[in-house]
């Protein structure tokens, strides 16, 4: 039987239910998506967006990111509930910390990695989780980072300047009609990081709704992750 690639298909993978404990004391809950047959190719570690605005590790990008790519190109996918964030796998200790104490967060996701020895982590996040990106990202031994739909509201200037000369790729995939960051803007606000790389999206918005755009999305970040796995198929024989 073939099976179409969209909405909610959820392909072979090894789940597993994980726990990140913070420096300052936290328990953030969490899965990790690895391919079934192999050893990932890489690792995506994703970052949320605003867990005031609805955001969480099941957000649909990141979710469908986790259903889809251990199958179809070989990559690792780890999500989790940044503090005080609650989904069906449960509420992560803690209270909402606009991004500050957050970072704690982020230094625990790559305390995982280094302890499971998952392979080439990327950071990947999304909207708020891009600011967590631009702003502690530099401090990991990251393979690169990408940024769908970045508002840079928490991220200062300095924050996004001080990724100028690093030879690790940034990658930022924006929205044309973006609520927030749309691509001629952000084209003057990522000036300081004249080597980054930004990928407008005709007709995309900020949350990505909708197959066309849900696609889109995978297969930008599987073009800077794992490039051999494309073109991502959009049939699987079960």
């Amino acid at each position: 039987m073939t099976l179409e690639i969209r909405g909610g298909v959820e392909l072979p993978a090894h789940r597993e239910e994980i726990e990140l404990e913070t420096a300052d004391g936290l328990t953030l809950v969490g899965e990790l998506a690895t391919p079934t047959d192999r050893k990932p190719a890489a690792t995506l570690v994703t970052l949320h967006p605003l867990p005031t605005a609805g955001g969480f590790m099941d957000s649909h990008i990141l979710r469908k990111a986790a259903a889809r790519l251990p199958a179809l190109a070989h990559i690792a996918v780890l999500r989790f509930n940044t503090r005080g964030t609650t989904s069906p796998r449960g509420t992560s200790e803690g209270t909402f910390g606009d991004g500050v104490t957050e970072e704690h967060d982020v230094d625990a996701a790559m305390a995982f990695v280094a302890e499971r020895d998952l392979p080439r982590p990327w950071l990947v996040g999304w909207s708020f989780g891009t600011e967590l990106v631009l702003k502690y990202g530099r401090n990991h031994p990251i393979e690169g980072a990408i940024l769908l739909s970045p508002p840079l509201h928490r991220a200062k200037p300095g924050d996004v300047a001080a990724w100028h000369g690093d030879d690790r790729p940034l990658i930022g995939i924006i929205p044309e009609f973006d609520d927030y960051l749309r691509p001629d803007e952000a084209s003057e606000r990522f000036a300081s990081v004249p080597d980054m790389t930004l990928i407008p999206v005709e007709g995309g918005k900020h949350l990505w709704v909708g197959e066309n755009q849900t696609r889109r999305v995978l297969e930008e970040i599987v073009r800077a992750v794992n490039p051999e796995a494309l073109p991502l198929p959009t049939h699987w024989d079960e």
